[in-house]
This record gives C-alpha cells, sequence and structure tokens, in this order.
C-alpha cells in the first residue's frame, strides 16, 4: 500500500484531486513539479520532481529532512540536530533524519510564469504516518478542525501591503554569497516611483507594468484578486483578495507572497514582504485580515446581529482577540523589523483597543445590523507573518473570548490616547510575553511554543550581537 492509503492521509476530496492531478499533468505535458511545504517562517521549501518521479511520488510522499525545521530566519541551526533527541528529546528529530511530504493533491497549480511546472503544497508526517508537530499548516489544519467541531468555519479576507522596486544588482559576485547565520548581501534596488500619492492613478501607471506581470499570473492562478491598489510611500502598493474559507485563506497568502517574488524576479524587479525596508523615505507595509466565523449548518455570519454592528458571539471573539494581543503579537508580527511598524499616530496600532471605523485602533468593526458582511479587521500584522500561525492564533483567542464570555468594553474614539494594553514594542518582548502565557501553551501545546520560543530567541540573540551602523556612528569616533 501507498504511504497515503496506509496511513488515511486523504479525505474523499484529495482522492478526486489527485486524479484531476495526474490528468493535468498529462494534458498540459508538464516536465517538472514542485512540492513545498511552508516552514515554520512562512517560506516554502521542497523539492522538485521531474514528472513522472512526481506522479509516482503523489501517494508514496517524498523524503526531506528535518533540518529544515530547525532553522531562524538565517537559515542557521538553531537545534544541537546532532545531539541525543536532536534537542528535542525526540529521536525522530536528531541526525537530520528523513520525515514525508505528502502531496495535498487539492493545492496543485500549474504555474503562469513557468507553463512546464506544477506546483503542489505538502504536509509533513514522521515515517510512522504521525504529523510531525512543529509544520505549522498541519496545526492550522486541527485549529481549524476544532472550531469546525464547535459548529463554525474561519473565513478570511486578506490585505497585503509589499514593496516592488526595480532590480539593479542581485548582489551575485562571490563573496555576496552569505552564511547561515550571516546572509549575503540583499540586491541593489531602485524606486518605481516617488511616494506620497496614495491612491494617484498617476503613480499606479508608473507601476503599471510591474502589477500587470503580477495581476495577469495572479489570476492565471486561480487566486480571487479583488484590486491593486497604490499605497502611500513609494513603490508601495496593496493586494485585496475576496475572502475564503478555512485552509484555502492561509494557503492563498502563502502562494501568493511566493508567486509575487518569482514573477518580480524573473522580470528584473525585486518585491519584498518585509515590514519597513532600510530604504530612505519608505512607508511600512502592513497585512489586514478581516474574519469572521460562519456557520458550518447554514452558511450564516455568526458576528452578523439583527439590530446591533456586532453580534454578542463575536463581541466575545473579538474581546479575546484583544485579550491575548500581546502574547499573540510574536504570531502577527514575528520578525524584529516588524516592530518599527507599532507607532502612534501612524494608521498603525500601538494598543489593543477596538473602534468601529477609526484606522489608528488595532480591530475595526465593519458592517451593520443584518449585513452579511460584518467581520472584524485586525490591523496588527504584518506581511511576513506565517499566515498558519496568524490565523490559527486568532481562532483560538477568539475562541477563548467565546467561551469565557469575554467583553471588549466600549469602542474608543482616540485610539492613541485611550488607556489600554500596549502591544509589545519588540519582538524580545512579544517572545517574553508568549513564553510566559498560558493560554497559547495550553492551545497549542507546550512543544511547540518551546519551539517557537528558541527559534525567535536565536534570531533575537544574532541581532544582539551584532555592532548596529548606528551604534558604529555614535560611539566609534565620540569614545
Amino acid at each position: 500500500m501507498s504511504f497515503v492509503k496506509n496511513y488515511n492521509l486523504w479525505s474523499a476530496e484529495q482522492h478526486e484531486a489527485a486524479s484531476r492531478f495526474r490528468q493535468l499533468a498529462e494534458e498540459k505535458g508538464l516536465q517538472t513539479v514542485r512540492f513545498s511545504f511552508p516552514d515554520q517562517h512562512g517560506v516554502l521549501r521542497g523539492k522538485t520532481l521531474v514528472a513522472g518521479e512526481a506522479l509516482a511520488s503523489l501517494e508514496a510522499g517524498c523524503s526531506v529532512t528535518t533540518t529544515l525545521l530547525v532553522k531562524d530566519t538565517s537559515n542557521r541551526n538553531v537545534f544541537p540536530v546532532f545531539t541525543p533527541g536532536g534537542g528535542f528529546g525526540m529521536k525522530e528529530m536528531q541526525g537530520g533524519s528523513d520525515i514525508v511530504m505528502v502531496a495535498d493533491p487539492s493545492t496543485f497549480k500549474v504555474l503562469p510564469w513557468a507553463p512546464t511546472t506544477g506546483w503542489c503544497l505538502c504536509d509533513l508526517y514522521f515515517t510512522d504516518g504521525r504529523p510531525v508537530p512543529f509544520a505549522t499548516r498541519g496545526l492550522y489544519r486541527s485549529v481549524l478542525e476544532k472550531l469546525e467541531r464547535r459548529g463554525y468555519n474561519f473565513k478570511a479576507g486578506v490585505e497585503v501591503e509589499c514593496h516592488i522596486f526595480k532590480l539593479e544588482s542581485p548582489r551575485l559576485a562571490l563573496t555576496d554569497a552569505g552564511l547561515p547565520g550571516q546572509p549575503g548581501e540583499p540586491p541593489a534596488v531602485s524606486l518605481l516611483t516617488q511616494g506620497y500619492q496614495y491612491l494617484t492613478e498617476q503613480r499606479y501607471d508608473q507601476m503599471e507594468p510591474a502589477l500587470e506581470l503580477i495581476r495577469r499570473d495572479i489570476v492565471e492562478l486561480g487566486l480571487p484578486l479583488r484590486s491593486i491598489e497604490i499605497e502611500f510611500g513609494p513603490s508601495q502598493c496593496e493586494f485585496v483578495f475576496q475572502p475564503t474559507v478555512g485552509m484555502e485563506s492561509a494557503d492563498l497568502v502563502t502562494l501568493f507572497r511566493s508567486a509575487v517574488k518569482q514573477i518580480c524576479t524573473r522580470n528584473g524587479y525585486h518585491a519584498t514582504f518585509m515590514c519597513r525596508p532600510r530604504i530612505p523615505n519608505v512607508m511600512s507595509s502592513g497585512w489586514h485580515l478581516h474574519q469572521t466565523l460562519v456557520s458550518v449548518a447554514n452558511g450564516e455570519n455568526a458576528f452578523m446581529s439583527r439590530d446591533e454592528g456586532l453580534s454578542q458571539l463575536g463581541k466575545q471573539y473579538m474581546a479575546g482577540l484583544l485579550g491575548h494581543a500581546r502574547a499573540s503579537a510574536v504570531f502577527s508580527t514575528p520578525t524584529i523589523n516588524g516592530y518599527k511598524r507599532y507607532r502612534s499616530y501612524s494608521l498603525a496600532p500601538d494598543r489593543a483597543i477596538w473602534g468601529r471605523d477609526d484606522r489608528g485602533v488595532m480591530i475595526r468593526v465593519l458592517g451593520g445590523p443584518s449585513n452579511q458582511a460584518t467581520r472584524l479587521e485586525n490591523r496588527i500584522g504584518e506581511p511576513a507573518a506565517n499566515p498558519y500561525l496568524y490565523m490559527s492564533s486568532q481562532i483560538l483567542a477568539g475562541l477563548d473570548g467565546i467561551d469565557r464570555s469575554l467583553d471588549p468594553g466600549l469602542s474608543s474614539d482616540t485610539p492613541y490616547e485611550t488607556k489600554a494594553s500596549l502591544l509589545p514594542t519588540s519582538l524580545r518582548e512579544a517572545v517574553l510575553a508568549l513564553n510566559e502565557d498560558t493560554f497559547f501553551r495550553n492551545a497549542f501545546g507546550e512543544q511547540f511554543i518551546d519551539y517557537y520560543v528558541h527559534i525567535k530567541n536565536a534570531e533575537i540573540e544574532r541581532f544582539q550581537s551584532e555592532v548596529s551602523e548606528w551604534e558604529q556612528r555614535e560611539y566609534f569616533e565620540l569614545f
């Protein structure tokens, strides 16, 4: 029996999707298929197989090394892999051993920018069929299943900002290669537009050659793109998507970010979802996550109220988001750079408050009485966030608010002056908040929280051990 059948890993829908996968691979004359999984940072990793091997591996699985799960953002291993237990106390994680990457055929796509190449998201399993507990897509699936047992599905609409620059040099000299723990020099870039003309047609037209390349391929991929907008800063734009349900919401973000970067690189541009690039005069980019719960039974919006702007269940869910905002910040803003966005009077939140139509709050309530589009917009996220962890943390925090019948309090009319719990001002502060939080330790499990905190602390320690340009200017001559 195949690995999939032996451990009953696919649903009936996935078996049907696998048949379509095989048919399309032949019809499109595919030469290769990329099997990919989102790692702990939401970055796609995997293997590219020639078409025949890909079809053979569809149900057999494809081996990858456990070391892919022990890396920080510099691609440095931060667990002692070659010690007993590999730093996890688990024999399955030591020695760079193999785990099995199993395709989810329902995610299969043909890449428009690489027309003989297929692409498929995968899930990770140990060789005995157990899910790998550090695989974030699997973790998100377990959260969705928990929510479904409560009678709800998670519906999310995504607004993601990014910068698109003209690529001047990819920095490919031999000395630019970089090392684990010390990435190479980033690409040299220039602007496509000057900034500060928010939503002007003039700026859009200047960026249109790059944006049209992206739009064309994103639509051909089947991603539900709604709009492309020029943001406030130079070379900054925003992509808005129709709401989707469940796993599709997080998968969409993963594929979108990877697609944008690949399309741009192939065409002489550089796209970055880094929150605040170190480039003069740029603006911070955010990721606004619109969310609601919908009934599994009839598809009705559970946040909608017949006579108010938000149902009682919606208020309790929102109170959970606010109550757990500090501890969940590491999931919505997982980089050192992302905390440079949390500034007062800056169209970004700095404290855990809500409002009905105020872009300074953390959560906006949108919609109204009997409006099926009623939803919460959480404005806390950065574009680099791992979508599986970001969305999981939202659902779990919201359910806790419902379970404890929490009250979100009154809406804020002065978001930067209202007394409320302040959001973390650094990744270190956010990691400390998560590490000490008993709720998320129970909800995600001790094992996963310890794992994630360890990776983030490794990044923080490396950052703090390096001499910054500010320190060099400040102290080198004076002292």
